[in-house]
């Protein structure tokens, strides 16, 4: 009757059909992911990025208030799930995420602002070939952790520390290809079979502290706050609750590492070579829990999907200039001590993205042939602004020629012949303990 009333007075009010808590599969999946972006077309924007090894569109949908396009000082945000096929949680939480972001743009003051304020992009299956090939779900271990090719995909990228002579996938091809067409920031990938959020470096040297059982980046700080973030809205994570298969974490964390070595992951891959801190994030013991537990998941983790995409706005920001205002792509621009071995440069609007935590740091904007210039900056407690601290640079020279495309590093082991390290790797949020784990059940 209410409907009837609306059509009759001339209005149109879209009906959208409830998420239920249960598995998607691919059609299922889709068929969500195509009604969100008709419904929601002024905030969404859905695409695929590849396809997987079976053909399997790879498909990522993006909120934001401008969802097909970057806009300057705006940061780039990812959520990548099922990157194991068997490990299903993750899959129906960035489903569900979706879904309380647009049902609640423009009703919840906090998500209407972090739409207002951030690019979103979240792929809710990396490995669809594989989970669609699970026939018995299992809690531990099942033949759709593979893709088509039985390769395991976070396993499957070049690697920092030593050689990794597998196959490119197409899937990995697709993220590979991704991270070059974007400027994220910040990301986190799901996986299941631990309660644990996890940070790099999943593999390194003697020096990155490999003989002190962990390997810590240039940023440690920031990812063990990273990690902390996500872990300490979660009551089980941050209880430190222990799967039966494993040994609990304190705090709900660990340095990757720290939990056991691993080549060719997808975080280090992303902090080395695409400029964008990510932490893989384990939500559940049980890897495919039965459908009726996906709504305590959800519960469990709503709080920290959202509070983890809020630090997207961490650090600073801004742009480089020449003396006649046009932005400079490629310049360097980094905080002293804490240099990456794969330099952070600007993107083709000379922007830049730092993700740093609250307090006094010199930043150090460089392009190759002239003198570097620094600023001295102070950073405060900002992320309930939703914008991390404006800092641009101008040079006072003219940039001619200067190549659009982003400068890379060879996708080589740059640690391999590493001879030191900032002098920040020492833990600033809490002691990390060694934890005699041995990986048979693969979980990362």
């Amino acid at each position: 009757m209410d409907l009837l009333l609306y059509l009759c007075l001339g209005f149109w009010v879209p009906v959208v059909a409830a998420l239920d808590f249960k598995y998607h599969h691919q059609d299922a999946m889709e068929a969500f992911l195509k009604e969100v972006a008709q419904t929601h077309d002024s905030i969404t924007y859905l695409h695929s990025i590849g396809k997987s090894v079976s053909g399997r569109n790879l498909w990522v949908l993006v909120v934001g208030r401008s969802p097909k396009e970057h806009k300057i000082g705006i940061p780039e945000f990812k959520y990548i799930g099922n990157m194991h096929g068997d490990e299903t949680v993750g899959r129906e939480l960035l489903l569900h995420l979706i879904d309380h972001l647009v049902k609640n743009d423009g009703k919840d003051p906090e998500i209407t602002r972090l739409i207002n304020n951030t690019r979103i992009h979240i792929m809710p299956t990396m490995n669809p070939d594989g989970f669609e090939s699970v026939e018995e779900p299992d809690c531990y271990f099942s033949n759709g952790r593979f893709n088509k090719n039985k390769y395991d995909l976070n396993r499957n990228f070049p690697d920092g520390f030593e050689n990794n002579s597998v196959p490119i996938q197409a899937e990995t091809q697709a993220i590979k290809n991704w991270l070059k067409s974007e400027t994220f920031v910040l990301s986190a990938n799901l996986h299941g079979g631990a309660l644990v959020a996890s940070y790099p470096f999943d593999n390194g040297v003697p020096e990155t502290g490999t003989k002190q059982g962990h390997s810590i980046a240039p940023d440690n700080d920031v990812f063990e706050y990273l990690a902390y973030t996500y872990s300490s809205k979660n009551p089980e994570m941050s209880a430190g609750t222990s799967c039966k298969n494993g040994v609990g974490f304190r705090n709900g964390i660990t340095n990757g590492y720290t939990w056991y070595p691993l080549k060719g992951g997808m975080q280090d891959y992303n902090y080395i070579w695409a400029q964008c801190f990510e932490i893989t994030l384990e939500v559940s013991c049980c890897k495919y829990p039965p459908e009726e537990t996906l709504l305590d998941f959800w519960n469990s983790n709503k709080h920290s999907l959202i509070e983890y995409i809020k630090q997207v706005h961490l650090g600073v920001k801004g742009q480089v200039f020449d003396v006649n205002n046009n932005p400079i792509p490629n310049a360097i621009v980094e905080s002293s001590g804490r240099s990456h071995i794969c330099p952070y440069r600007t993107n083709k609007f000379g922007e830049y993205y730092l993700l740093l935590l609250p307090g006094s740091y010199t930043i150090n904007a460089t392009v190759p042939g002239y003198t570097s210039v620094l600023k001295q900056v102070t950073i405060p407690e900002n992320i309930k602004n939703f914008s991390a601290l404006r800092v641009d640079f101008h040079f006072p020279f003219q940039v001619t020629n200067t190549s659009s495309t982003r400068i890379s590093c060879s996708e080589v082991p740059l640690y391999m012949y590493f001879k030191s390290h900032s002098g920040r790797l020492k833990s600033h949020y809490m002691s990390l303990i060694l934890l005699t784990f041995v990986s048979i059940f693969h979980i990362k």
